[in-house]
């Protein structure tokens, strides 16, 4: 049996980012992960940035590479036919994005981890969370055919929508808000240059694309598709074409085909659960809440969350503060569902739903002119989509 101030389940970015940040803060915890680090490092994610992933990981000093390789972004395109509307992030809000994959991010705090004391235990299969409702927590798992124990103050559910942490809180206790969507996005990743300096998000009358990158040779796109659509009815040549079309004669003529590294269909959500904090335990990330990844909020949530969380929990174990705890669901949910509604109407001004007629697809045209020509909707997208305030 072992014992610890702080159990995180999960050694995804939010579970390490918290893991450092407690650390740093001479906090006990130990970071349990289902899976083996390889297949931590498999999992494509998202990239781009926002401040608050960014500053977390300059307080860590773990942000060399992130300075060296990230790419910054002042500005990204709305493209509408063949126009593209450029919202301008420096010059309306003097703020801007870091495109680094979320890979690369998690590598970086996976290779950290040993010479800064953070304990992760990979390959932990069967972990059950007990007693969160009280002061005395603990966490069983197995691991290399033995049965294991983890006591802890407090248990810090990092894993995601599928995890345990989040079923271990007793249904009456807690409220789902969920919306699922008709289509996924099917992407692609290639070692290609991107076909433009910023990323592009398109809405086509065949459907929505997204032009992104990971670096100056490395392309990431994609195109939503129904979802009930496979793999096998898209080889590359097919997706590469209809990229092409939905992405604009300008664009379109910029890009540079190449072979899959990796492709897939992701199906699109959006959910919340409240609330974020149940007795001793804490929720952070994908555990609490999934938003469709057109805002790119999904990553940079997780980060805000364990910002509160750390806060939270230095202060109880530092000031013995129990306000601090008891106030993380709260401050967490206000800024959670702010991002859930950037996402959900950016979702929804640049798809096509299969319910949608004439009318709706004339107010998507309208609200894309609109914003166009207006500075002050300009200004509303790029605050939310840089990072509203911790």
């Amino acid at each position: 049996m072992a014992r610890t101030e702080v159990c995180i389940i999960g050694a995804g970015p939010a579970g390490l980012l918290l893991g450092h940040s407690l650390r740093s803060a001479g906090i006990d915890c130990i970071v349990l992960e289902r899976r083996d680090p390889a297949h931590v490092l498999s999992r494509i994610r998202a990239g781009v940035l926002e401040r608050i992933t960014v500053d977390l990981m300059e307080r860590l000093g773990l942000d060399a590479r992130l300075k060296a390789e990230g790419l910054r972004h002042d500005g990204f395109n709305l493209a509408d036919g063949e126009r593209l509307i450029r919202i301008d992030l420096e010059a309306l809000v003097g703020g801007h994005v870091v495109v680094y994959g979320q890979t690369e991010l998690t590598r970086d705090l996976m290779e950290a981890s040993a010479a800064r004391g953070l304990e992760v235990r990979y390959d932990c299969a069967d972990v059950a969370l007990f007693d969160i409702e009280g002061t005395t927590p603990y966490v069983t798992y197995r691991k290399d055919g033995r049965a294991h124990r983890v006591d802890a103050r407090f248990i810090v559910g990092c894993d995601g929508f599928h995890g345990p942490s989040r079923q271990a809180i007793p249904a009456a206790d807690g409220q789902v808000f969920a919306r699922s969507y008709p289509f996924g996005w099917l992407g692609i990743l290639a070692d290609v240059p991107p076909c433009n300096e910023e990323l592009i998000y398109a809405a086509h009358e065949r459907g929505f694309a997204l032009a992104s990158m990971r670096s100056a040779a490395r392309s990431r796109y994609y195109i939503d598709v129904p979802i009930t659509e496979t793999l096998e009815g898209w080889p590359d040549e097919r997706l590469w074409d209809e990229l092409s079309l939905r992405l604009g004669p300008l664009a379109g003529s910029r890009m540079t085909r190449g072979a899959a590294i990796e492709k897939s269909i992701a199906p699109l959500r959006s959910f919340v659960f409240e609330p974020m904090r149940y007795g001793s335990l804490l929720l952070c990330g994908d555990a609490a809440h999934i938003v469709p990844p057109t805002g790119a909020k999904g990553l940079n949530l997780a980060a805000s969350d364990v910002h509160y969380a750390a806060d939270a929990l230095t202060r109880f174990f530092r000031q013995a503060d129990n306000d601090a705890v008891a106030d993380y669901s709260a401050k967490a949910l206000r800024r959670v569902w702010k991002s859930e509604r950037f996402s959900w109407a950016l979702t929804r001004l640049m798809h096509k739903f299969p319910e949608d007629g004439p009318f709706e697809r004339a107010m998507q045209a309208a609200e894309l002119d609109y914003i166009a020509s207006s500075r002050a909707a300009q200004i509303s997208i790029a605050e939310n989509y840089v990072g509203l305030p911790v």
